[in-house]
């Protein structure tokens, strides 16, 4: 992602957004002085304008009643800026990211994984190779039920862990269905984690990987959630409910995380790549110490520390990390401007 941390310092965050996805048209009131007709035409703009707003709220809170009387549709606020707004455009988009991207074959399940969230421009590609492993892990017969996706806010963070209530998660691509039986088990687990959908409103981490989701893993529920501190307390409690969750059904569990943010080319480059090293030994203790706000190895290290845990919870220990480039390469203009990492990493527990 173009950004910062959730209480680092400031970054770039709009100019993936900006770059890589169109804003949405505004819409102007009507202009023009009052014919004959005045009170009519009072009338007309009156209720366009109570429709409008009752829209514009809808839109802020992303809900959607669809279908049946108490559903909630969760509709995607990041469609239009960070990846495109129409449906044939994104689908070609995310599935040509996952074909051209080329993984190994995996030994055992994918149990988590750690996936770029910028702007699809920049990121995208990293994406894919995360969703071809798992794309194909699942043609091999280990196509998980439900999907996490655990995100960070970056616009400040808040105790514990928000999920995403609502009944379906809407993209251009179509609706996906919320497993809310999933988010009930693991918010019986701790009361750090609990249904909020507040932190959401405005924040793309989370939700960029769900257009992959559904071409990778059509059918699959969701569970989304943003990770709000990087209290160790926080992620083990996570850990440990997504552990036993793991035990009750087939899940897999995505970081969303961009990793180092700065404008020195040479320096992202290096310790990126001594931060996979670190994740391919499973190293939690070391990712956690290097970590600081004036050093974001991951913008969403709370994410990634809780897929690492989960990840060796269920028996996993290594990571294969698939592909690593940062925007320096793609667009040299940015060095010395601004270079964001992104990496493709994946767990598999090893076969029964």
């Amino acid at each position: 992602m173009r950004g910062r941390g959730s209480a680092g310092p400031r970054a770039t965050e709009e100019l993936g957004a900006q770059q890589g996805g169109g804003t949405r048209p505004r819409k102007h009131a009507p202009t023009g002085r009052p014919g004959p007709r005045t009170p009519l035409l009072l009338l007309a703009l009156f209720s366009s304008l109570l429709f409008s707003v009752s829209q514009a709220q809808a839109g802020a809170e992303g809900n959607t009643r669809a279908g049946q009387i108490n559903r909630i549709v969760r509709e995607s606020l990041a469609a239009g800026r960070w990846f495109p707004g129409t449906g044939p455009e994104l689908k070609s988009m995310v599935n040509r990211f996952i074909e051209d991207a080329r993984t190994p074959q995996m030994e055992g399940r994918i149990v988590g994984a750690v996936a770029a969230h910028a702007g699809y421009r920049y990121s995208g590609k990293a994406a894919g190779y995360t969703f071809r492993a798992i794309r194909d892990n699942a043609l091999a017969g280990y196509r998980p039920e439900t999907v996490v996706v655990l995100g960070l806010r970056h616009r400040g963070g808040f105790s514990g862990v928000a999920l995403v209530d609502g009944d379906a998660f809407r993209t251009p691509l179509g609706a996906t269905e919320m497993d809310r039986k999933a988010g009930d088990f693991l918010t019986a687990q701790s009361r750090r984690i609990f249904y909020d959908y507040r932190p959401h409103l405005g924040e793309h981490s989370a939700e960029n990987e769900i257009p992959f989701i559904q071409c990778a893993l059509p059918g699959a529920k969701l569970v989304i959630g943003l990770v709000g501190d990087h209290d160790p307390e926080t992620i083990q409690e996570l850990a440990a409910a997504l552990d036993k969750l793991g035990r009750e059904k087939e899940i897999l569990v995505i970081a969303s995380s961009d990793m180092m943010h700065h404008p020195d080319y040479e320096r992202v480059t290096r310790t990126d790549r001594a931060t996979l090293e670190k994740v391919k030994a499973m190293d939690y203790a070391s990712i956690r110490e290097d970590w600081t706000h004036d050093k974001q190895i991951f913008c969403g290290v709370g994410p990634v520390l809780t897929v690492m845990r989960y990840a060796a919870l269920q028996g996993c220990k290594k990571g294969r990390v698939l592909y690593y480039y940062n925007s320096g390469d793609d667009f040299p203009e940015s060095r010395g401007r601004w270079v964001v990492g992104y990496g493709s990493i994946v767990f598999a527990a090893p076969p029964e």
